[in-house]
């Protein structure tokens, strides 16, 4: 990818945490960085050396007192010139470090800009500069460890690896096609389907790797679903540890989606109470019902719950209603009132009491287990990932066997656009083909100074 010049001007910001604190980081980027650093601090500070310095006005007042950081580049996190003034951590005198430095020719950062020098500079790629927002915002240390194995290019490499296969095979496919009369067991396609297969099952590896990763960044969206009154209102509750929904005997009493975010033991959960399935009821139900529907569909797992003192009730039209998301786990609700020897005949089974709490802890480790993929906790290996990243691994799988299908039916023509298809979405992934639009949106969600 030709990428845009980063631009030639300077920018400044405010790099540490909004607040006051003991220390506070205004960071330079561009080329003039490391003279307005200069003007600041009164004398030169040498490249990767602490300078000790008073910050000063126009007129030579004291700003404040510091150190000064020069990292001249290319070898910078930028590639350009950067300088970092370390001040006390107080927010009037960033601040007012920042006025000074544009009074010396400088200009505001936007939010990820210096993220996005550094990806247009080639420092690092799309997903590395993602994952330096995913290392900041990780809200625990499975999640934080997983978005560094990103940001040192964990991720990017297996990328790289199947970009590397994927270009083999379009060179080998594309030359073939101005060999059209001959056999085509001649042209070696027969080998080209098979690292094709392999190409596959690599993809879906890596695929269940990132989907893994993004429920590590975003957390797991779980559905309740279930007939009236088998208890999904009260098992959020219980999952929340606060009455969020209303519950009560009378059936229907949830008509629209109810959404409320837990943490589990570290996994984020993001839960959604959705109306009870049930044929007929009043038109306000009905549409909570669509709703419901409308709600697994972004769903990475439905909570099918059944009141365990009759678990068949209601199951076929659940089985029906959930065939679509990824997973599906059966809770029946109400064990305190079931049976006390009746056990889960299933392993996708789980068995607890919203009022009591007895299972609880069962359904957390499942949860867990399903946010995991089955890993391990930290597995070796394991990665952040973004939505975007996953979807544009999955399109890259889906044209990668479309052009297993067309190399089958001899139309090399067709087979060679897929692998074209399939070779850019992968490049959209780490930016090497991404449009200046997807690049705008992706750096704005940024923090400002990063």
């Amino acid at each position: 990818m030709n990428r845009p010049p980063a631009g030639n001007d300077t920018i400044a910001a405010i790099a540490t945490a909004p607040g006051a604190g003991g220390v506070g980081i205004v960071r330079l980027s561009g080329p003039r960085a490391l003279e307005i650093a200069r003007v600041l601090a009164g004398r030169e500070a040498l490249p990767r050396r602490a300078l000790r310095a008073v910050f000063a006005d126009a007129a030579g007042e004291p700003i404040d007192d510091g150190i000064v950081l020069a990292f001249p580049g290319p070898h910078s996190f930028t590639g350009e010139d950067v300088a970092e003034l370390q001040a006390h951590g107080s927010p009037v005198l960033l601040r007012r470090l920042v006025e000074r430095c544009c009074e010396l020719g400088a200009r505001p950062a936007r939010p990820g800009e210096f993220s996005e020098r550094a990806f247009l500079n080639g420092k690092l790629d799309l997903v590395q500069a993602e994952a330096i927002a995913d290392l900041i915002a990780a809200a625990d240390l499975r999640a934080a460890r997983a978005a560094r194995r990103s940001l040192e290019g964990v991720f990017s490499r297996r990328i790289e690896s199947v970009a590397a296969t994927l270009l083999r095979l379009r060179i080998h496919v594309e030359a073939a096609i101005d060999f059209v009369d001959e056999p085509i067991e001649t042209l070696g396609i027969g080998q080209v389907r098979a690292d094709l297969a392999r190409l596959g099952d690599d993809l879906r590896i890596l695929l269940a790797e990132a989907e893994r990763g993004r429920r590590l960044r975003d957390g797991l969206h779980a559905v309740l679903l279930g007939p009236p009154n088998a208890g999904k209102s009260s098992l959020l509750n219980a999952l929340a540890g606060d009455a969020r929904a209303i519950v009560a005997d009378i059936a229907g009493t949830t008509r629209d989606v109810l959404r409320e975010t837990v943490r589990i033991d570290g996994l984020e959960l993001e839960l959604s109470d959705t109306a009870g399935l049930r044929e007929g009821g009043d038109a306000i139900e009905r549409e909570g019902m669509r709703r419901a529907h409308a709600e697994l569909q972004r769903a990475d797992v439905a909570l099918l719950v059944l009141d365990a003192r009759d678990p068949q009730a209601g199951r076929a039209a659940l089985e029906q209603a959930s065939a679509g998301v990824p997973a599906r786990l059966w809770i029946l609700n109400k064990a305190d009132l079931a049976d006390a020897a009746a056990r889960p005949a299933a392993a996708d089974e789980v068995r607890v009491s919203a009022l009591t709490g007895a299972g609880l802890d069962a359904l957390h480790a499942v949860l867990r287990n399903l946010a995991s993929g089955g890993a391990p906790e930290a597995a070796e290996g394991e990665f952040s990932a973004r939505t975007r990243q996953v979807e544009g691994l999955r399109a890259t799988l889906d044209h990668a066997m479309a052009a297993a299908a067309e190399l089958s039916a001899e139309r090399m023509e067709l087979a060679a656009e897929e692998l074209r298809l399939a070779h850019q979405a992968l490049g959209r992934i780490t930016g090497q083909t991404s449009a200046d639009e997807l690049l705008g949106h992706i750096f704005s969600s940024f923090c400002i100074g990063k």
